[in-house]
């Protein structure tokens, strides 16, 4: 009977984890900020229950999409059951151990104890994984990921590999949720303004907010509008290609051609224009990113990092406008 009641105790302690940890807005991608991530429902396909709460449970704490973890949980161990040494016991060939496989002098400066039970063990991945977090923010991220990947694993190959399968997983988690076309469902509306709803107004704006959350992950890249990577207007502008709506491609022209919305007017899909970077002024705005809820855009910030989810609530805001079918 002790026995049958110890295993009732834990069962209900694993379903409180499931609760505490899915039942929130994760720790966004933007700088230092708190923004709303792609939220994986309690399965992701391929992913070990237990390994999906740790991957939720050390992004919440480091601020680090949960996806990202899991991705680089996937490339180095499969979630710890790849058929490689070093994952279990021992060392690889390069001499590194555990589930996210760690260099012995790495995880000596960033090994944490994870699960509070006085051992730091490279092999449990309730250490190991919210140890890569600590790491990866210490080399940059979420600001600059692929220079945190990148010196995860020197390897510009793992890094862009780290980065799509991060992104399947967080699309995957949206279609599992519905996400991808309910805004609410990622950030909450609880809080919300007067007169703000986190639905998107129209089905254009809808299917551009749906367009960009597909594309998280995805690196910027100077002057491209997809399909692998973007810059900041050309993701505004595939986004909205995407819904039948055309509008300029850069972001200067997008200021200048459509419809301006005044400050605490503006909802999911309208554009956010920021007065920052070389050349840039109140007419011609040098970046621009997608609202997706109140203080919350999508947006592909500059060379090194990758589209993410952002604050617009910083001193270079410049305004907002609603692209429309009407030409």
């Amino acid at each position: 009977m002790p026995l049958l009641i110890g295993a009732v105790v834990a069962l209900l302690m694993l379903a409180a984890v499931f609760v505490a940890v899915f039942g929130v807005v994760l720790p966004g991608s933007g700088p230092g900020e708190a923004a709303c991530q792609p939220s994986p429902s309690q399965t992701v396909a391929g992913i070990p229950a237990a390994y999906l709460v740790l991957y939720v449970k050390a992004g919440r704490q480091y601020g680090i999409g949960w996806h990202i973890l899991a991705a680089v949980g996937k490339v180095e161990s499969d979630h710890g059951r790849g058929p490689g040494s070093g994952i279990r016991s021992g060392t690889n060939e390069a001499g590194a151990a555990g589930p996210m496989q760690f260099m012995p002098g790495t995880w000596a400066a960033f090994g944490v104890d994870g699960d509070h039970d006085g051992d730091k063990d490279i092999y449990d991945p309730a250490d190991a994984i919210p140890s890569a977090a600590r790491y990866l923010k210490h080399n940059g991220a979420p600001r600059n990921m692929r220079k945190a990947l990148f010196r995860y694993n020197h390897s510009n190959a793992y890094v862009n590999t780290v980065l799509r399968q991060a992104h399947t997983y967080a699309q995957a988690s949206r279609t599992n949720q519905g996400q991808a076309m309910d805004i609410s469902e990622a950030c909450g509306e609880a809080g919300l303004p007067s007169g703000w709803s986190a639905q998107a107004p129209g089905p254009a704006a809808a299917k551009a907010v749906a367009f960009a959350h597909a594309q998280l992950g995805k690196p910027y890249l100077w002057g491209a509008t997809g399909p692998s990577a973007f810059d900041c207007s050309g993701l505004t502008f595939a986004a909205y290609r995407h819904a039948g709506v055309a509008i300029p491609r850069t972001s200067g022209e997008q200021w200048r051609r459509e419809p301006h919305v005044r400050q605490g007017h503006e909802q999911p899909g309208d554009l956010v224009f920021f007065n920052s970077g070389p050349g840039t002024s109140t007419t011609n705005p040098g970046h621009v990113g997608l609202v997706i809820a109140q203080g919350k855009m999508i947006a592909a910030p500059h060379t090194g990092t990758v589209v993410q989810i952002q604050s617009y609530n910083r001193r270079t805001l410049l305004g907002f406008a609603r692209p429309t079918l009407d030409r």
